[in-house]
């Protein structure tokens, strides 16, 4: 988790440089369009050991787009769709890779959308889509299994800065949690990820 610890603190040093007032870069009534990349922090993915080992979901590239739309300069609505071309780690007979797809729906709060550097809060829900390319097969306590991709739930929660390089186009950097309820069919985990990542933005 250092490269999360390490985006954290540059997202709180962005903030404290930009506490000075300045105008308002956020304004109610407009919309805002990211794309962005980074990295997504893995977890298990199984609850129990397959063949001796348990299965991750590996630390990997994740990429996306964002669409905001900001009903005040304080709050506003987030759809976003993300991707990460990642793999099943630690599984009987090598890696096997896994597509996973995430959308979500975030609320933003803009806790300095009068400063030079907008601090924001954001938080939602969304759809967990994972893709394997073959199932896990190996055994689980002496006893021959299959385990097959699933989908599920997620909820998540992050803190971010846009920094306004003009009126109309941004740089955007974030840390964000994500839950996810599950990603195969059977002796699913729970997971706990994080993402951290940096994009551009534009308003209008």
């Amino acid at each position: 988790m250092k490269k999360a610890t390490l985006v954290g603190i540059v997202v709180s040093g962005l903030l404290v440089i930009g506490t000075a007032p300045a105008a308002a870069q956020v304004k109610a009534d407009t919309s805002e369009v990211h794309i962005y990349a980074g990295k997504l922090f893995g977890d298990d993915l199984t609850d129990k050991d397959v063949s001796g080992r348990r299965p991750k979901l590996d630390d990997d590239v994740t990429f996306g787009a964002r669409y905001g739309y900001n009903f005040t300069k304080a709050w506003g609505l987030e759809i976003s769709a993300g991707r990460s071309p990642n793999q099943a780690t630690r599984t009987p007979g090598g890696d096997i890779n896994l597509d996973l797809t995430t959308v979500d729906v975030d609320a933003v709060w803009h806790f300095t959308p009068k400063a030079r550097i907008v601090g924001y809060l954001v938080g939602g829900a969304g759809y967990a889509f994972s893709s394997l390319d073959r199932p896990i097969r190996g055994t689980v306590q002496g006893v021959p299994v299959s385990i097959g991709d699933d989908n599920g739930f997620t909820l998540n929660g992050g803190v971010g800065a846009k920094f306004f390089a003009t009126q109309s186009f941004l740089i955007r950097v974030e840390a964000r949690y994500r839950y996810v309820d599950r990603l195969v069919d059977r002796f699913d985990n729970s997971l706990s990820t994080v993402e951290t990542t940096a994009g551009v933005g534009w308003t209008f």
